[in-house]
This record gives C-alpha cells, sequence and structure tokens, in this order.
C-alpha cells in the first residue's frame, strides 16, 4: 500500500468512527400489534427519521408491548432507558396534572377540536409540562371518541339516568356518568361482553372500532355519538436524549413524527368508518347527538369538583374550552 493510500484510508477509518460514534440508534415501545395504524405509523416515523436524518438517527420499533406494560415504558422513557414511545395521555395524567386535561369530559367539541387544542396554546402547556417530566411529545394520534352505547338511543344526559354504565376506574369517568343520573360501574374491560349480555350494566362506551372489534356489538342495539371523553395519544421522546440532539437534527426528526401522525390519523379515520359501516351493517343503530351543550352543561359539578381539588388547572381548561 503506498502512502497515499495508506493516508486515505486511515482518514476514512477516523470518519466513520466518529459518524458512529455520533449517530443515535433509538428504541422505541408501541403495545400494538400488525394491522393496527399505530403500528403502521410507528413504522413509517422510523423510515422518515432515518431519511430526514441521513441515518445520523434511527429508531428500531418493537411492537406488541414487548418492551413492557404501558407505566413501565412511560417510566423506562421517563429515565431514557428507552428513547420513544407511542402512549395514551389518559395514563399520564397521574404523572403530569396538565395531561389530566383531555381526561375532562367533554372538554372537547369533536375529534378535529381536540386537535386545535392540542396544536394550539393550550397543547404548548401540556406538552411543556410533560417535557419537564421528561417525555415530550413530538406529535399527537388520534385514537378516536368514547361514545355511548346501550339498549336504547342517548340523546340527552336525562336518557342516561338509572342506567348503569361501565366506565374506566378513573374518578372524572364515574362522575360524569354520576352528573348525568346514571350508575357507574368501573369494571374490567375483559369482563364487559358478559356484564352487557346478562345485564349487569345496561351500557358501556369506547370508540369504534374497539365497539366492533370485541364484539360489544353483538349485546346492544344502539350507539349514541356522544364523544363525552376524546383522549389523544402522542410520539413521546426522552426529553433530555432529544435536547442532546443539535437543532437541526431535532427539527428533522419533530417534523417525521408530525408527519407519522398525518398519516396515522389517515389510517384512523379509514378504520374507524369502516368499523361503524360494520356494526350497522350488522343492525346497531347509530344515533348522531346534534347538540351536545345540555351534556357539557351537566358536568358543572364535575368540573366544579376537579377544579376545586386543581385550581391550577383553571387557565389551562378555559383555554382549552376558548379554543375555536
Amino acid at each position: 500500500m503506498t502512502f497515499n493510500k495508506s493516508i486515505f484510508a486511515a482518514a476514512t477509518a477516523v470518519a466513520l468512527m466518529a459518524t458512529s460514534a455520533s449517530a443515535e440508534n433509538w428504541r422505541a415501545w408501541n403495545i400494538h400489534n400488525d394491522g393496527h395504524p399505530n403500528t403502521a405509523a410507528m413504522d413509517k416515523f422510523a423510515e422518515l427519521v432515518d431519511a430526514a436524518t441521513n441515518g445520523e438517527v434511527t429508531v428500531d420499533v418493537f411492537h406488541g408491548g414487548v418492551l413492557g406494560s404501558q407505566p413501565d415504558a412511560l417510566e423506562q422513557v421517563r429515565i431514557g432507558a428507552i428513547e420513544i414511545g407511542n402512549f395514551n395521555l389518559g395514563p399520564i395524567g397521574p404523572m403530569v396534572k396538565e395531561a389530566n386535561l383531555v381526561s375532562l369530559p367533554f372538554v372537547f367539541k369533536s375529534v378535529p377540536h381536540m386537535f386545535r387544542v392540542m396544536e394550539g396554546e393550550a397543547g404548548e402547556v401540556v406538552a411543556a409540562a410533560m417535557g419537564e417530566a421528561g417525555v415530550l411529545p413530538l406529535a399527537w394520534f388520534d385514537a378516536g371518541a368514547r361514545s355511548f352505547y346501550s339498549q336504547k338511543p342517548i340523546e340527552t344526559p336525562a336518557d342516561v339516568e338509572g342506567l348503569k354504565i361501565r366506565v374506566m376506574n378513573n374518578d372524572l369517568y364515574t362522575s360524569m356518568i354520576s352528573a348525568m343520573g346514571g350508575n357507574p360501574s368501573p369494571m374490567a374491560f375483559s369482563e364487559v361482553q358478559q356484564a352487557l349480555k346478562t345485564g349487569v350494566v345496561d351500557g358501556a362506551e369506547n370508540n369504534f372500532p374497539s365497539f366492533k372489534n370485541v364484539g360489544h356489538f353483538e349485546v346492544t342495539t344502539h350507539y349514541s355519538l356522544s364523544e363525552h371523553l376524546i383522549i389523544p395519544e402522542c410520539i413521546c421522546v426522552n426529553t433530555a436524549k432529544f435536547n442532546a440532539l443539535s437543532p437541526e437534527m431535532q427539527e428533522a426528526v419533530r417534523g417525521a413524527a408530525v408527519e407519522a401522525a398525518l398519516f396515522q390519523r389517515e389510517l384512523w379515520a379509514v378504520g374507524s368508518e369502516q368499523a361503524r359501516a360494520d356494526v350497522e351493517a350488522a343492525g346497531i343503530v347509530v344515533n348522531e347527538i346534534a347538540d351536545k351543550a345540555p351534556f357539557q352543561a351537566a358536568m358543572d359539578s364535575v368540573y366544579a369538583d376537579y377544579l376545586a381539588a386543581n385550581p391550577d388547572m383553571q387557565a389551562l381548561v378555559e383555554l382549552a374550552k376558548a379554543t375555536e
């Protein structure tokens, strides 16, 4: 080997070592399996990050919750043991009180309104608080709207009166049913099908894909579009890992997340519409609720109690509600 070739080989080796040393390889957690919109979107995110950063940041996505349960994964992302997670905001509430905004019943008028809030000033407050806790959201995913289903249509809050409604085990959700005169019945999701079939509960609530996929449409007759809870999901990154990137790399990674989120929302919309069509074809009567104002008014006591216990959330709630 000539002297010049030796110099070139050494320089190339040094450059490769520098590139390898500076490159970031991140692990990403996702609880969903193949066929779910979030799984496709997280894979898309990994592809986009690789392309946008010219391989300076790569992402290996682990689907199906193989890196642990959501509470475990949240903690791992918070401390940096895992760099990325696709999380529902519901379980983040105990860690970051600002994230509880999305668990307030009827705080959003619709799914598009939720995105306007989360991508506006109120969402910036939530994102900043999450970032302070170590779990920085880069973009918001659609997780649909939860609505009531039962053996009769629910058009007004009065229609809930006296009904036993299964809800998730959360004080805000049980208070929501109680405020309408219903009887909240928290129970495990796996028990709901039998409870509906035997009349242990009169109804439950969830989004169209879940309503269809677990067979709850087989033991009810009506799905009422109350859209009382609209809880988004996020692509979240460990704050310290993200802040350690150059501004250019941060912009590239965030841009990839936003593009992947738009892709996810398209897939979710298609899947949700198909689920609705399928349950309607099976005989479910879907009733629109043109005016949700009576439901929102019925939540006055829920909000009063919550804000009395959390007065520092008042401004954020008002900001969300004021968003057009």
